[in-house]
């Protein structure tokens, strides 16, 4: 329950940012010259009228700004911590939602969006780790898709929010939920790994006995000193390896391989369509004469994205995270194919789908709840669990980088897509990366759900195992009780240790 309440608490900052993500959905819309909504009208903005291209730079620079912050969230964050790095962050997302609000020109409706931008790329590595750290391997995978699920259900926010209120009202409630993330940021306490990679022994049997459900340090003393033999091994590895260039790292199979595989996922998370989906839904629907209007389609398409997140996170415990990611992108893949379908009929005999309206509302609401049960959370879940502890903080800010940058090339492009190919062709595309997204998944991603980090980190530097999806575990770990020791990707020999 503890472990539960801190990571509620640190995900209050990710409903933050989640809400920054899907702002630009129901704010384009009514900022928009050129929009085809009829229904519109009752949110027209009457400071600000944007152009096509002006509209495609609002919808992605918030993402293009995000590797930014990635790339130093791990080298600026690691020496205050992951508790005080997170606080600090609530305050810059509490003056973006104000310049939003008094926004009267575009230039600083840009710069609101890459503030949230840069600040989303600073939280990668204190909210990655700080779960990875603070959680034991039975209940990680579930707390690392809840991480991803809060931020789905930021944008859902304001896609409720905008059926009744104007965008710049939005904006304003949305200031509330930073201000509530910083107080309950204030309650929790700080990793037990950083702490003790600090050499505040004391300050980390504290977090531990908070973090095990408010014990006493006796309950905790094998699990302590299991965590701080294993940082002082791993040190100690470190230091044997310091005449070798920093780079040498990220030669190797144990970061080259998960890395392919973690950028490949979000690259068919991306560009298989939901990402575009989303911040163009209200137009989409309407271009596609959706038989509710745009708005409307949208908060269903919101909801099913969540209903999407929570049902991976109820199902990846017993499935484990391969076959959800494989039905995942296969059943996108089917969904976006009928509905390039139902647009290419439409072109040339529209009177073949005159009764059949619904259909692209349809399945373009399955595909985007088949996508949130997996492809689209998928990544991010293995990022906490698949790099070497000396490297896993660089190394996921350079991944989650990677996902920011597909999205914003697959947001910034869509309009030039739309004119080369038109909808129909658009959506084939679609169907076409998640189909390949699926084959890959299939061949090269082995199951990591309940797997100790030592022996994942293990797999992934075995030659003889890049296509095996099964990863055995030692027998060692198998008999002992899993703690939170062997979470944090922390590097365990097998010595015996008497305490």
């Amino acid at each position: 329950m503890s472990t539960i309440l801190a990571v509620s608490a640190k995900n209050c900052l990710l409903l933050t940012y989640g809400m920054t993500l899907g702002l630009p959905t129901i704010a384009i819309p009514a900022l928009y010259s050129n929009s085809v909504s009829n229904t519109t009208s009752v949110r027209h903005d009457d400071l600000l009228q944007l152009n096509k291209e002006q509209i495609s730079w609002f919808s992605s620079i918030n993402l293009i700004c995000v590797p930014l912050g990635c790339m130093i969230s791990g080298t600026i964050t690691q020496p205050f911590g992951r508790k005080p790095s997170m606080i600090a962050l609530t305050l810059p997302f509490i003056l973006a939602w104000l310049l939003f609000h008094y926004a009267s020109t575009v230039t600083e409706l840009y710069l609101a969006l890459a503030l949230c931008g840069l600040c989303g790329g600073l939280l990668e590595a204190p909210v990655l780790t700080y779960v990875a750290e603070i959680t034991e391997p039975h209940i990680r995978g579930v707390l690392a898709a809840l991480s991803s699920t809060t931020v789905i259900l930021g944008s859902i926010s304001q896609f409720i929010l905008g059926n009744f209120l104007h965008w710049r009202k939005i904006v304003l409630f949305n200031t509330i939920v930073p201000i509530v993330a910083f107080i309950s940021l204030l309650f929790i306490p700080e990793s037990p790994h950083w702490l003790i990679t600090k050499g505040r022994i004391a300050e980390a049997e504290k977090s531990l006995c908070w973090l095990r459900g408010w014990v006493q340090p006796d309950a905790v003393q094998y699990e302590l000193s299991m965590l701080s033999k294993s940082i002082a091994l791993n040190e100690e590895k470190v230091r044997m390896k310091k005449n070798k260039k920093f780079y040498s790292f990220y030669l190797r199979r144990t970061f080259l391989l998960p890395y392919f595989i973690i950028t490949a996922s979000f690259f068919f998370a991306s560009f298989g369509g939901t990402s575009t989906l989303q911040v163009y839904a209200v137009q989409i629907f309407e271009t596609l004469g959706s038989p509710i209007n745009g708005y409307t389609s949208t908060l269903v398409l919101g909801i099913l994205q969540l209903m999407g997140g929570i049902l991976g996170l109820l199902l990846i415990h017993w499935t484990g995270k391969r076959p959800l990611a494989i039905v995942s992108t296969l059943g996108s893949s089917l969904c976006f194919f009928v509905v390039s379908a139902y647009v290419f009929i439409k072109q040339y005999n529209a009177e073949i789908i005159l009764n059949v309206t619904w259909i692209p509302l349809v399945f373009l609401n399955i595909a985007a709840f088949m996508s949130h049960v997996s492809i689209r959370l998928l990544p991010w879940m293995l990022i906490g669990e698949v790099y070497p502890p000396n490297i896993r903080g660089q190394a996921s800010g350079a991944s989650g980088s990677s996902s920011y940058i597909f999205s914003f090339i697959a947001n910034k492009s869509y309009f030039m897509v739309l004119d080369c190919i038109n909808l129909s062709g658009t959506f084939l595309l679609y169907a076409i990366v998640s189909l390949v997204g699926c084959l890959m998944l299939y061949t090269m991603m082995p199951e990591t759900e309940g797997v100790p980090l030592e022996d994942i980190q293990n797999h992934f530097a075995d030659k003889t195992k890049t296509f095996t999806m099964k990863i055995e575990r030692s027998d060692k770990i198998k008999q002992k009780k899993m703690w939170s020791a062997t979470n944090p990707a922390l590097e365990l020999d097998h010595t015996e240790t008497h305490i």
